[in-house]
């Protein structure tokens, strides 16, 4: 039985390849049991497709599935660079909880020290985000907004029961918006964060292996 469970897959689900290039070129030594950098492709439908098709598969039976990469930040005071742990993902068709947030905001924290690190509810949209878009989804009391996270665990847990978890970079704030040229810097800080976090995510990950008292 600890055999099995040591061996238990992580499947970690990005979607664009600059985000795939920044985890692939991250560290990639500490896991326990296999992980997968999964890119999906850019949306809620291209995440569902990916993830269910990958699960289907039997190297993935019982897997934990990090959904991550870049998002824009809701609320005032966001800025590039600042990580976002949800407490859940939400998008139109209903809400999936977390697991493990306190203890990857702990890791998170311990390996990018400096770095501010926002929990809440992280929403789904199936396109980018502005202006009274961001204000109406802030009002609901989500602090940050992507387009594959809730496809991606909703379709994790559809899949079967497993944990799952979303981390995301902000490359997007109210007062660093993606269409100034003051981006650029900020995607480049991005970058390097989401560089940076695989160290945490295998921490989340061992966590869940580890037997209940």
């Amino acid at each position: 039985m600890t055999t099995q469970a040591a061996a238990a897959p992580l499947l970690i689900a990005c979607a664009l390849g600059i985000e795939h290039l920044a985890l692939r070129s991250g560290d990639r030594g500490g896991a326990d049991g296999p992980v997968t950098v999964l890119r999906t492709g850019m949306g809620p439908r291209a995440a569902e497709r990916a993830v269910t098709r990958v699960l289907a598969g039997p190297a993935h039976d019982g897997a934990a599935v990090l959904a991550t990469g870049f998002c824009a930040g809701l609320a005032p005071g966001m800025h590039p660079g600042d990580l976002v742990v949800a407490e859940e993902t939400r998008d139109p068709r209903g809400a999936v909880p977390c697991v493990g947030t306190d203890l990857l905001v702990k890791e998170l924290v311990r390996t990018l020290p400096g770095r501010t690190v926002h929990t809440g509810p992280l929403a789904g949209s199936d396109h980018v985000v502005r202006g009274h878009e961001r204000s109406a989804l802030l009002a609901t009391g989500a602090i940050a907004v992507d387009m594959e996270s809730a496809a991606t665990l909703l379709s994790a847990v559809r899949a079967g029961a497993r944990p799952v978890a979303a981390v995301r970079v902000v490359v997007d704030a109210p007062e660093h918006e993606l269409v100034r040229i003051g981006t650029v810097r900020g995607g480049i800080s991005a970058f390097r964060v989401l560089r940076s976090v695989l160290p945490a995510f295998y921490e989340w990950h061992r966590s869940l292996l580890l037997p209940r008292r």
